[in-house]
C-alpha cells in the first residue's frame, strides 16, 4: 500500500512526545482523522488499504457520504454507517489523552522512525503505537516465537536463543504470549539486550495481564507495538492479523515447539509472504508439541540449533541493511560497538592488516589499540593471525 502523507504547514512545528509527527494545527486534525478512521469496527488493513486507494486520505474517507462508501469493495451498508458516524462515536481526544499518560508514540508510515521493513508488507499497518523506544539498531531484528503450551524443552530453547541473540546484537521480537514468547522476551532481557513485543490488544491494555512487569522491563530495554487503540481488548482474530507484524519487523522468524494447528504457524506463513528467512528448532520425534516445526523443516525451514544458525543464514542479507543512512553492517554485533572500537573495524579488511601499521593509522596508544584488537577478536568480528596480523572475519 502507498502511504498517503500528513499535508506539511508553514508553520513552527511544536513536537508532541505522544506522536511520531510534528503537530501543527492541519497535521493534527489529520492524525485525528486517521485515529477515528482505524478506530472503526470492521476497517482492518485491508479495508484501510481499499478505502484509501478510491479516496484518498483518512479525512477524505470519513467526509464521503455513505453511497460513496459502499462503492469500495467490502464495504457494506453496516461499515459504511459506522464510518460515517465515526467522528460523533469515536472519542479521539480521549485516546489521545491516553497516549499522553502512558507515554505512547502514534507513528505513521510518514514517521521517520516508523520501520522501513513494515512499509513493504502485504497489508502494512496504518499506524503503529509504540510503548518505549524503536532504534535504527533494530532493523536487524529476529523473531521467536512458538505454542503457549510448551514442554519444560521449549522454554529453555526459547530463553536460550533470546538470550544468545540478544548478545550477538540482533533484536528479538516475539508476541508476549505465555509460552515461548514470554521465554524468548526474558532471554534477551537477561543478556541486557533489546526486545520488541508487538501485541494483539491495546500497549495500554496487558495481555495476559499477569505479563504485566514483563510488559515494564521491555518497555525499558525496547518497546511494547500494536496497530490497536491503547485499551482495546484482545480479541482471536486478531493474534493472526499481529503475526504479521511480528515478521514484518523481522530478518528471519524462529519457530520453537509449534504443534500441527498452532497459531505460531502463521508467523511462519506471513514470514515466507514477506520474503523473510524461516527457521525451525527440532524437538523429540516423538513431541506433539514440535510437528509443526518438523513439518517446517521438511518444507525448507532452516534447521536451528543456536544463534550461530540464524547468522550464518541472515549473514548476506545483513549486508544489505543500513540502520542509518551512513552506516552498513556486516555482523549485528557492529552496532553495539563503540567510537573507537568502530573507527578501529573499519580500518581492517579482508586483507591481513598488522597491528603496528593499525596502531600508526588511528594514531591511538598501541596499548588502547591491543585491548581493542582483543575486544573485537572475543566478539568475533575479527580474527588473529601468525604474526600479529588481523582480517574481518
Amino acid at each position: 500500500m502507498g502511504s498517503f502523507a500528513l499535508p506539511e504547514q508553514h508553520l513552527t512545528p511544536e513536537l508532541c512526545p505522544r506522536v511520531g509527527l510534528p503537530l501543527t494545527p492541519r497535521v493534527h486534525a489529520d492524525l485525528r482523522d486517521l485515529l477515528c478512521l482505524t478506530m472503526v469496527s470492521g476497517v482492518g488493513p485491508n479495508l484501510f488499504r481499499s478505502l484509501i486507494e478510491r479516496l484518498g486520505s483518512p479525512t477524505a474517507v470519513l467526509d464521503a457520504p455513505r453511497s460513496r462508501l459502499r462503492d469500495v469493495p467490502g464495504i457494506g451498508v453496516k461499515l459504511a454507517e459506522r464510518i460515517a458516524a465515526a467522528r460523533r462515536e469515536k472519542d479521539v481526544e480521549h485516546e489521545l489523552a491516553e497516549c499522553e499518560r502512558l507515554g505512547v508514540r502514534v507513528l505513521t508510515p510518514d514517521s521517520a522512525d516508523f520501520p522501513a521493513t513494515l512499509k513493504g508488507i502485504p497489508g502494512p499497518p496504518a499506524l503503529l503505537y509504540v510503548r518505549g523506544d524503536l532504534l535504527p539498531r533494530d532493523a536487524l531484528a529476529v523473531a521467536v516465537v512458538g505454542s503457549r503450551h510448551c514442554t519444560a524443552y521449549g522454554l529453555r530453547t526459547a530463553e536460550r536463543l533470546g538470550s544468545s541473540l540478544a548478545r550477538i546484537g540482533f533484536t528479538v521480537v516475539s508476541g508476549l504470549a505465555r509460552g515461548i514468547d514470554a521465554a524468548a522476551h526474558r532471554g534477551a532481557l537477561a543478556a541486557s539486550g533489546r526486545t520488541i513485543a508487538v501485541m494483539a490488544s491495546g500497549v495500554g491494555n496487558i495481555y495476559p495481564p499477569e505479563h504485566g512487569e514483563l510488559a515494564e522491563q521491555i518497555i525499558k530495554a525496547g518497546a511494547l507495538v500494536s496497530e490497536m487503540p491503547t485499551q482495546f481488548e484482545p480479541m482471536a482474530g486478531l493474534f493472526p492479523q499481529r503475526n504479521r507484524i511480528i515478521s514484518g519487523l523481522s530478518l528471519g522468524v524462529i519457530l520453537v515447539e509449534a504443534a500441527q494447528r498452532s497459531g505460531a504457524l502463521i508467523t511462519a506463513t506471513h514470514a515466507k509472504e514477506q520474503n523473510r528467512e524461516v527457521f525451525a528448532v527440532p524437538g523429540p520425534i516423538d513431541s506433539l508439541a514440535s510437528r509443526g516445526c518438523h513439518a517446517l523443516l521438511r518444507d525448507g525451514a532452516t534447521l536451528v540449533e543456536s544463534a550461530e544458525d540464524v547468522l550464518d543464514a541472515l549473514g548476506p542479507l545483513m549486508n544489505e541493511i543500513k540502520p542509518t543512512p551512513d552506516t552498513a553492517v556486516r555482523h549485528p554485533l557492529e552496532l553495539t560497538l563503540n567510537e573507537i572500537e568502530r573507527k578501529l573495524l573499519d580500518m581492517i579488511g579482508s586483507e591481513a592488516i598488522s597491528a603496528d601499521e593499525l596502531v600508526a593509522r588511528c594514531q591511538l596508544p598501541a596499548p588502547q589499540v591491543l585491548s581493542t584488537l582483543s575486544v573485537l577478536e572475543m566478539r568475533r568480528l575479527v580474527r588473529r593471525m601468525p604474526g600479529n596480523v588481523y582480517a574481518r572475519r
